[in-house]
């Protein structure tokens, strides 16, 4: 039996599948991977707008507040006499390492949370009972506390296990109460207790201006992850300059010129300070951490901007007022 041959146009090179006209379109097409079909519907489109995290207006208020309470109890205690100043300082400063040890959670809380109390009491009755008032038995007391770290993270259960990063929170702490300590020194320089006002107060200022210019206009946006605005933290600066060129016009001992100077340079380190705060913790967020108690979170940024703050008014009425 003879078998069939191929149509008789294969031999013409005539396809035998008849191409697509333009008209009705492409020949049906084969069925898409299923996985790429999720995938594609899973993943944004390229345009499409990322949404940002929201700013809760109650909440900036809520800081803005705990701000302006810190700044009229060190303005206030730096009219008491020195000792009776230390134990404000002390309360702050219990404040300071509870909150960042709560906040950035190392991998051994109690041992930094520890070193900090003891170098804080450590430095405050340096700032009091040495004479004359000078810095270095601080820088002493930190060395201390820093060795004693060392030995307390070594000699955790734990061993070496993270402890680089336990270290270095020891560290940060230890460096903000001695920061703090700093300002029972300079309130015992001559017209040093003008200068906390004046540089004090601008750090406040600056701090409590930027939280309220973010509850009502958090524009423009400094990073899309952290929920700030840059009008407020300049404006704050700028505020907190003003505030403390005005108190050096009242006070005796103060000019206005050099007051404003020394405020704008502690005004921009607690906004930057704050700031700075905002942005780690949203490196956290991006990283997966889990999150911090909400209280300790919130209120970092304000006590970790006057601890930092502090050396930089120290150093400024220094230089400019003293």
């Amino acid at each position: 039996m003879r078998s069939r041959g191929p149509p008789f146009w294969h031999d013409r090179g005539v396809p035998a599948t008849p191409p697509p006209t333009e008209d009705h379109g492409a020949w049906p097409p084969a069925a898409e991977p299923s996985s790429r079909r999720h995938r594609e519907d899973d993943e944004p489109a390229p345009d499409e707008p990322v949404p940002l995290p929201p700013v809760r207006r109650f909440l900036s208020l809520g800081v803005a507040g705990f701000a302006a309470l810190v700044m009229i109890g060190l303005v206030v205690g730096a009219q008491t006499p020195h000792e009776s100043y230390a134990v404000v300082i002390f309360g702050v400063q219990a404040l300071f390492v509870a909150v960042w040890t709560v906040a950035s959670r190392p991998p051994a809380p109690r041992v930094v949370a520890t070193v900090g109390l003891a170098v804080a009491i450590g430095t405050d009755f340096a700032a009091v009972w040495t004479r004359p008032a000078s810095l270095a038995p601080l820088a002493y007391v930190t060395a201390a506390g820093f060795i004693i770290g060392v030995v307390g993270q070594l000699t955790r259960p734990a061993g070496r296990q993270r402890v680089t990063e336990s270290l270095g929170s020891s560290l940060l702490v230890t460096l903000g109460v001695v920061s703090l300590a700093s300002l029972v020194v300079l309130g015992r320089i001559p017209h040093g207790t003008q200068a906390i006002v004046a540089c004090v107060a601008a750090a406040g200022i600056a701090l409590f201006i930027a939280r309220i210019v973010d509850a009502i206009v958090p524009l423009p946006r400094i990073a899309p992850q952290v929920p700030r605005g840059g009008a407020g933290v300049v404006l704050g600066a700028m505020v907190g300059t003003a505030a403390a060129g005005a108190i050096g016009n009242y006070l005796e001992g103060l000019d206005p010129l050099p007051a404003a100077l020394a405020g704008l340079a502690t005004a921009i380190v607690a906004v930057m300070v704050d700031l700075s705060v905002g942005y780690a913790d949203a490196s956290r967020v991006i990283d997966g951490d889990e999150p911090a108690f909400w209280l300790a979170r919130h209120i970092q940024g304000p006590i970790g901007a006057f601890a930092f703050a502090a050396p930089a008014a120290y150093v400024a009425s220094s230089l400019l007022i003293l």
